[in-house]
């Protein structure tokens, strides 16, 4: 039962990413390429209408993370308190941009809601990247230092950054030079997945010069994963050995290798479905390899003293498991019948649609 809740759970994260993701893009390219009126409101509206279904998948995957994984569930919401708090201000803010910048038709009205709503978006890829560079880093479960731990085996705390922005250190914080790296790879790969949604939804004028800006933005992608790899392979030396034992695993990188060779021919493709298409690949690929790298584990200890968290010491009894299948099952039911119905409802261009008068 922990390794159906586990594949279930990571699926929801990574249509949520894939979904919402393609918001935080819109507002990445909003922030620096939208310049005429008419641009700015068709690029708002193609994530305006969209918003609210989309962050569905990430109350359900917290649901579901609280029901299966209880223990997990508190680790990291503890852990991460700091950062949790700045994600949800930063949500906040991102939605009232969009749902406030049309509502009165002053220009500086709108210029500051429009900022609202590109730098949160911003910010959001780049926690949510951060967030994954935590998970494949570690943190000193228990808070072990000078042969005492200051927290139970299960819990720690990161400040938002130790004073040696090193990975390496005994506490790191939640920002160093490593997260940083993943932060930045989210930031340009939900920046390449929101440009293909524009012009897929979109007849925006600058339709022609995203699909440039997707392709210098995967080169900039490409970079970022070498780094990062090798990054990687400095802090822990066994981070790529799951693959080695378990060579299945291998068709998640794969998957992220096709999303990235594909970006690089997007220019080419009438249909503006594959270009979505293949970024999509990229969310999917990335996040299921990071996960894919670590299982069983779910958040790995910096230190030896504490054992790693996974989906079996963390997990809820197999009663509660079972039980809850049943009406998890129903719960995604509703929400496939309502993510159905929203697409259908909003299918083609967006552009005469309305939104926000």
């Amino acid at each position: 039962m922990e390794l159906f809740w586990f594949i279930i759970i990571a699926l929801i994260l990574v249509v949520f990413f894939i979904l919402d993701g393609y918001d935080f893009g819109t507002g990445i390219i909003h922030l620096f390429y939208a310049k005429k009126e008419k641009d700015k409101e068709v690029i708002a509206k193609s994530a305006g209408l969209f918003w609210d279904s989309n962050e569905v998948w990430l109350v359900a995957a917290g649901g579901l993370l609280f029901m299966a994984f209880p223990t997990f569930y508190a680790s990291v919401f503890s852990g991460f308190y700091l950062p949790l708090i700045l994600v949800l201000w930063l949500i906040i803010f991102r939605a009232i941009g969009l749902e406030f910048r049309s509502q009165f038709n002053f220009q500086m009205w709108k210029d500051i809601w429009d900022t609202s709503f590109g730098v949160s978006s911003l910010l959001l890829a780049l926690f949510f990247g951060i967030a994954l560079g935590n998970i494949v880093r570690g943190v000193n479960l228990g808070g072990f230092e000078n042969g005492t731990s200051i927290h139970e085996p299960h819990y720690f705390f990161l400040p938002l950054w130790d004073a040696s922005f090193s990975p390496l250190t005994t506490h790191p914080g939640v920002i160093d030079w490593f997260t940083l790296i993943i932060g930045f790879i989210s930031v340009v790969t939900l920046a390449i997945h929101g440009a293909n949604w524009i012009v897929l939804k979109t007849n925006s004028s600058i339709n022609k010069k995203l699909k440039t800006v997707a392709f210098r933005l995967n080169g900039v992608l490409v970079l970022l994963t070498i780094i990062s790899l090798i990054s990687w392979k400095t802090i822990n030396p066994q981070s790529f050995a799951n693959f080695s034992d378990r060579p299945y695993l291998l068709i998640f990188p794969l998957i992220y290798l096709t999303g990235i060779i594909g970006t690089f021919f997007i220019s080419r493709f009438k249909n503006d479905t594959i270009p979505f298409t293949f970024s999509t690949l990229i969310i999917f690929g990335g996040i299921t390899s990071s996960l894919a790298s670590l299982f069983p584990v779910i958040l790995p200890s910096t230190n030896s003293i504490h054992p790693a968290l996974t989906i079996y010491n963390t997990s809820a009894s197999n009663y509660g498991l079972s039980v809850a299948s049943g009406w998890g099952v129903i719960g995604l039911i509703l929400l496939l019948v309502y993510f159905i119905v929203q697409k259908r409802l909003m299918k083609g261009k967006i552009d005469d649609m309305d939104y926000g008068h």
